[in-house]
């Protein structure tokens, strides 16, 4: 029995050795060569000529080609607007304009300062305001809403207003984008991409280049890390290598450094929120009205189901019975911002959690005792959306989370801390996550499988998920080894490729595991079913070497059972080894492969109307992060973190344990040390590790713990696990919020104007005027 074991990364040995292939690690073939791009240096305008005469004749640049050598120059994830190469108006700094392949990338460096560009250059607009102001969206007005608002706010004994603001995030994967193309005979072309969606990249670079699917193969072998920024934007940059290998007739790779890629990608969506809340004298909240407004960048990318998500998670853990929720996505001169771990439900639900401090301050009570009031529980288990929440259990985990991290006790340290303390001041926050699980695009909740299962009884498995160092092969590797009763290692899980797995949706909305391991299962499981029939027929003596197999799948067999390389009849107590039983099924022309196909079922949201079935489940859990902050220097260090998770049943506790402690270090490092600077024209200042600080092992709480409650009720997924690879990152919020709590012990209005990120700069200046 594998399932619920701490089996191994299946990459865990190789990462470490440094035997592993990413992109840029596979040998050049004969005749590869390289590629780069040049990108715009300006924010907003037109492109009025190219002159690369002077480009082409440097040693060793081969080809340097425009829009005009594409035949489809549109892509986009929803709207095919964005130009794969700019042909007519630039709309951000380093949008690539034109695609250099070279022998080497010194050629290529010195191609790029040869290329004259003339255009006509336009005020851009960066700022989410400006936009709101001049009317430029990317989406139109979508609204979520319920009750009656007007009354909740007229009978309140309380009411609330104000604007909550956060930062983008820069996904800082390791592997920057990286693509290769082969061209192939019969005007094909296989690509490898460090992308977490094959299927589209495949499209992608097929449109582009007026070629049929059918001609393009994409190969996922792994990522070095993807966060949702290699869900959409990785295909344009496949189409560049793409164009030059076929160009050239010769394979060709674009390997993006850390600068440019952290320069040209989107990023998480800055929002500004408009928000005004009612409530009552004990706490409760009686109406909630939040406008959101999303930073979209140039194009829309993904930027409306982020929203959409964003509004969906604005509830965030609380049950308001009236609210009124709209968003729309701002168009701005910035690179498309886009996917990113979480989708928008950091950003509803950070907003939700800011207003419920400045409910406590107002009414002068501990934060805690506001959440615990307005939780969903009882009777009140519908969301503003419709769904109504099954097998509830955030009261049970904030109950577990109050005692096991000491809150009280601690808090009243900290209340005296802070009286006597000259030097610092210490802060505490409670926060939740209710996080839905399935893509709001309900078409998008579809995985397949391909079981082989070879005659010395070992297995191979493709299915279209994206391995970026999050565990999903090694999942799939659990479910088929368990399956057949096989130890882990006879399983081995297949690069991702197209040519195998078609028509798959991205690796992303936490649903990886959920849509590839149910593939994964119901093609093992129908192999197992034939095994079975044989096994039959093979003990019962109805084998005959002159006859037909004759199998018969209508019969239930559970009493058979694949258990350590055995099948075994738990009736008869008869048995054979899986290896023998593979053997007479193959001699008597059994199939020991299948294909399986797997739809989320009981979804349906209608988006025009904000309500319906939006999700399949919800993976919730609950922190508490203590703070402590030097008042003369703004330094931030978090004391401790307890974490309280609800995953189900886990398939492998330490992948999920990583996973947790993984996300909830991001979000920390997204509501403090995370900031993104531009300059007025629309230039990224902190474009490399020296500029922006992801968190470091300094930074990580001095004392972290996380639990996971039990919980075997989730019937709706695989072994009745629960997604884990985005629901702990709305957890890092729970280090905001400390550092409010510890700014309102001084200051109750400098800690309502608080901006995320809380950078030490913006916590001193909080602290200092």
């Amino acid at each position: 029995m594998s399932i619920g074991k701490n089996i191994r990364h299946d990459s865990a040995v190789t990462h470490v050795s440094g035997e592993s292939v990413f992109i840029d690690d596979k040998a050049f073939v004969a005749g590869e060569v390289v590629c780069g791009y040049l990108g715009s240096p300006i924010a907003c305008g037109k492109l009025l000529n190219i002159d690369f005469s002077k480009a082409l004749e440097v040693e060793g640049v081969l080809g340097i080609y425009t829009h005009e050598d594409l035949v489809h120059n549109r892509w986009g994830a929803i709207v095919k607007e964005q130009p794969i190469l700019v042909d007519d108006l630039i709309t951000h700094v380093d949008e690539p304009i034109c695609v250099i392949a070279a022998e080497s990338y010194q050629a290529i460096e010195q191609a790029k300062k040869l290329i004259n560009l003339e255009y006509e250059q336009y005020t851009p607009v960066l700022d989410i305001q400006e936009s709101i102001d001049k009317g430029l969206f990317l989406s139109e007005e979508k609204v979520i809403s319920r009750g009656d608002l007007d009354k909740a706010f007229s009978e309140a004994d309380y009411t609330l207003e104000g604007i909550f603001e956060n930062g983008g995030q820069e996904h800082f994967y390791l592997e920057s984008h990286a693509t290769a193309a082969y061209p192939l005979e019969n005007n094909q072309i296989e690509v490898h991409s460090s992308s977490q969606h094959p299927s589209e990249t495949q499209h992608v670079v097929a449109h582009a280049l007026g070629l049929s699917f059918h001609q393009v193969v994409c190969v996922v072998k792994r990522m070095g890390g993807g966060f949702g920024g290699k869900e959409s934007q990785a295909a344009p940059f496949a189409s560049l290598a793409a164009l030059c290998a076929k160009k050239l007739k010769r394979p060709a790779r674009l390997i993006l450094n850390k600068d440019d890629d952290m320069k040209v990608t989107g990023k998480r969506h800055p929002f500004k929120n408009f928000w005004k809340v009612a409530f009552n004298k004990d706490g409760k909240i009686l109406g909630y009205k939040i406008i959101l407004y999303s930073n979209g960048g140039a194009f829309t990318d993904l930027s409306g189901s982020i929203l959409e998500r964003a509004m969906l998670h604005s509830d965030g853990c609380y049950y308001i019975p009236n609210i009124d929720i709209k968003g729309r996505v701002c168009k701005t001169n910035i690179h498309s911002n886009t996917a990113f771990r979480g989708f928008g439900g950091p950003q509803g639900n950070a907003t939700i959690e800011s207003v419920i401090e400045e409910i406590a301050l107002k009414l002068n009570i501990d934060a805690s005792i506001v959440r615990q009031i307005n939780l969903y529980q009882a009777d009140n288990l519908e969301t503003p959306y419709g769904q109504v929440l099954e097998n509830n259990n955030l009261p049970e985990i904030y109950n577990e989370l109050m005692a096991t991290s000491d809150y009280t006790k601690r808090r009243a340290e900290i209340d005296q801390f802070n009286k006597s303390s000259k030097t610092h001041i210490k802060g505490m926050a409670v926060t939740g996550t209710k996080f839905g699980i399935a893509f709001t695009a309900r078409f998008l909740n579809q995985g397949n499988a391909l079981v082989n299962l070879h005659l010395d009884g070992t297995v191979q498995v493709s299915t279209g998920a994206t391995e970026m160092g999050q565990g999903v092969n090694t999942k799939i590797q659990q479910v088929a080894s368990n399956c057949f009763g096989l130890k882990f290692s006879d399983v081995q899980v297949m690069p991702t490729s197209t040519e195998k797995n078609h028509n798959t949706s991205p690796t992303a909305a936490s649903s990886g595991s959920d849509l590839n391991c149910m593939a994964t299962l119901i093609a093992c499981e129908k192999i197992c079913d034939r095994l079975r029939s044989v096994f039959d027929s093979h003990f019962s003596g109805a084998l005959k070497e002159d006859q037909e197999i004759e199998l018969d799948l209508t019969k239930k067999r559970d009493y058979i059972v694949f258990e350590n390389d055995e099948v075994i009849d738990t009736k008869s107590k008869q048995s054979i080894s899986l290896k023998d039983l593979i053997q007479i099924a193959y001699f008597n022309r059994v199939s020991l492969g299948d294909y399986a196909f797997y739809k989320t079922p009981g979804l349906g949201f209608n988006k025009d109307k904000g309500k319906g079935q939006a999700f399949n489940y919800y993976t919730n859990g609950m922190a508490v992060s203590e703070v402590s902050i030097d008042r003369f220097t703004g330094e931030l260090k978090v004391l401790r973190t307890d974490i309280l998770m609800d995953l189900g049943r886990s398939l492998n506790p330490g992948i999920d344990i990583g996973q947790v402690a993984g996300a909830f270090v991001q979000g920390m490092g997204w509501v403090t040390t995370e900031n993104l600077v531009y300059n007025a024209e629309g230039v990224l200042l902190s474009h490399s590790p020296t500029t922006y600080k992801i968190p470091s092992i300094q930074d990580t709480p001095r004392e972290f713990n996380i639990n996971f409650i039990e919980n075997n009720s989730n019937d709706v997924c695989v072994h009745r696990s629960k997604a884990v690879g985005e629901p702990p990152f709305l957890l890092g919020n729970s280090v905001w919020n400390a550092v409010k709590n510890a700014i309102s012990y001084i200051d109750k209005g400098k800690s309502s104007a608080l901006k995320l990120p809380a950078t030490g700069e913006e916590i001193l200046m909080s602290l200092d005027d």
